[in-house]
């Protein structure tokens, strides 16, 4: 496939050739917690309602260490838009989404992703799904092409068959192709194959990156990467939500709390998951281990703030312009042991 950035560059495959590559994601969820997206069908109309946010959020992505803008479209497919009634707003919708990313990229010299995912509709024992999930592809990805992007990101796939729809339209198209799966509780596609084969397989086919994203936390996603850096020879993605699974409750939807009354359903996803969150430093964890696990293209999903984002990159060497603004407690008014913090402060800090 083309590594063309379109003056942007280098492009995907010459800047994972250098090293590593980040790239932001987790936009929905951002978004929703801004007071601009609805949770449930986690559809971003916020693309023509407020742009400016979505434009917003790309720069602030970037600053904090970002190498892709990725554009907002991701359940923004025909069946997503039918559900709430806007399927007339498809085609506007994914346009402005790529123009308000390329205008970042632009703007930064990063990336410029497309962004397709699962569609909700395909089932690979109804062939009657399968021509729709193409087509929703296939409007995506033309309108991806048309917008100049560097490469697509095909994610959250739970069936294989439809990670390879996704990948035969994106390389009919032109474009690279970063795949990624979303695994559950049990780690294997919804076909019950298991995780190395199928990225193995998406790698045969053309895939440029494969691997996982979504769903699961670091703790649950690192153990998995090495399985899958062994069984292909293209670079390997890990993109988990930042929060702290574990072997019990391995995803982020099966996360639950010891009194879940005043939640709704009595479970934390996706609104209340706040108290699961990991820290900048358990990011920065992950971001080594994930790296000597032999993945390259790295990032964080739902749940991925700017400060995460700033982690990542600092954990791999890196000084993205928010870095300026790391911390520095030795200037702390209590906790601080720099020259001028009053003695009686420090003194006090345990009073606190």
């Amino acid at each position: 496939m083309t590594d063309s950035s379109r003056g942007r560059g280098p492009g995907l495959l010459e800047r994972l050739g250098a090293g590593a590559v980040i790239c932001a994601e987790g936009y929905v969820f951002e978004l929703e917690r801004r007071g601009y997206l609805q949770a449930g069908p986690f559809v971003p109309e916020v693309v023509l309602d407020h742009p400016e946010q979505v434009t917003s959020l790309h720069e602030q992505f970037v600053h904090a260490g970002s190498d892709v803008v990725e554009a907002l479209t991701y359940y923004a497919h025909r069946e997503k838009l039918r559900a709430v009634g806007k399927d007339g707003l498809l085609e506007e919708l994914n346009r402005q989404a790529l123009e308000l990313a390329r205008r970042v990229a632009d703007e930064t010299g990063t990336l410029l992703a497309g962004n397709v995912c699962n569609t909700n509709l395909y089932a690979p024992d109804d062939p009657e799904t399968h021509a729709p999930t193409r087509a929703m592809f296939e409007e995506q990805v033309g309108w991806a092409a048309e917008a100049g992007v560097d490469f697509v990101i095909g994610e959250t796939f739970r069936f294989e068959a439809e990670a390879q729809i996704a990948l035969e339209v994106i390389r009919q198209a032109g474009l690279s192709a970063v795949i990624t799966l979303a695994v559950g509780r049990v780690p294997e596609t919804r076909e019950g194959r298991s995780i190395p084969d199928a990225c193995h397989r998406l790698a045969e086919e053309g895939a440029d990156v494969v691997g996982l994203n979504c769903i699961r936390g670091p703790g649950t996603m690192l153990p998995l990467l090495e399985g899958i850096t062994a069984a292909v020879d293209v670079p390997v993605a890990a993109l988990p939500v930042p929060y702290r699974t574990h072997p019990d409750q391995p995803t982020f939807q099966s996360l639950r709390e010891p009194d879940g009354a005043l939640l709704p359903q009595g479970q934390p996803f996706p609104t209340a998951l706040d108290p699961f969150t990991c820290n900048r430093y358990e990011v920065a964890d992950f971001t080594v281990q994930a790296h000597a696990a032999g993945a390259r293209y790295l990032g964080l999903c739902c749940g991925a703030a700017p400060h995460h984002l700033r982690s990542m990159a600092e954990a791999l060497g890196r000084k993205p312009p928010a870095s300026r603004y790391s911390e520095d407690m030795s200037r702390h008014a209590y906790f601080g042991t720099a020259p001028g913090v009053p003695s009686r402060n420090r003194d006090y800090r345990d009073q606190l």
